[in-house]
């Protein structure tokens, strides 16, 4: 998979042996650690999940400024004989403490959209966890709504790619 750029010099590149220890390091503020999984775990789901999993780190140059983890055309039917729903969408966003508030996530979000198009998907889900130190006002200012699900006590929202 080839790595994406823009003009700003935001990018996404594969985690590789050679910046595997950059990525670990990608650590979100204190008071954020108990809203999403550290890097070395999402680095650990993504080696079982094989190519369901999308782990990319975000660059600003050549300096590390996140991590991102997609999620790609995984199952969510539920019940026997249920209507097939395969679901794409942003599964894991990690901008670094002193990286926030510059666009790096608006980016990264963009980055996985873009991404879901390139493979045929018209929606992108996420989740996060509800609460007023949560995520929710940016993922809702960024398109996407609420779709009253949850899943392991977060809250489920899709955009339309349409």
């Amino acid at each position: 998979m080839s790595e994406t750029a823009t003009a700003t010099g935001l990018r996404l590149v594969p985690v590789t042996p050679e910046n595997f220890d950059a990525a670990v390091a990608v650590k979100v503020r204190r008071d954020q650690e108990h809203l999403v999984a550290p890097v070395m775990k999402s680095l650990a789901q993504a080696y079982v999940y094989g190519a369901s999993a999308w782990p990319r780190l975000i660059l600003d140059g050549d300096r590390v400024v996140g991590f991102l983890m997609a999620f790609l055309d995984v199952d969510w039917t539920q019940g026997a004989g249920a209507t097939p729903d395969l679901r794409s969408g942003l599964w894991r966003l990690n901008i670094g403490q002193s990286e926030q508030q510059r666009g790096h996530g608006r980016f990264a979000v963009e980055e996985v959209a873009a991404e879901i198009r390139r493979r045929g998907g018209t929606r992108m889900f996420v989740s996060y966890h509800p609460g007023p130190a949560g995520p929710q006002d940016f993922y809702l200012r960024l398109g996407f709504q609420e779709t009253g699900e949850t899943t392991g006590g977060q809250s489920i929202a899709v955009r339309d790619l349409t």
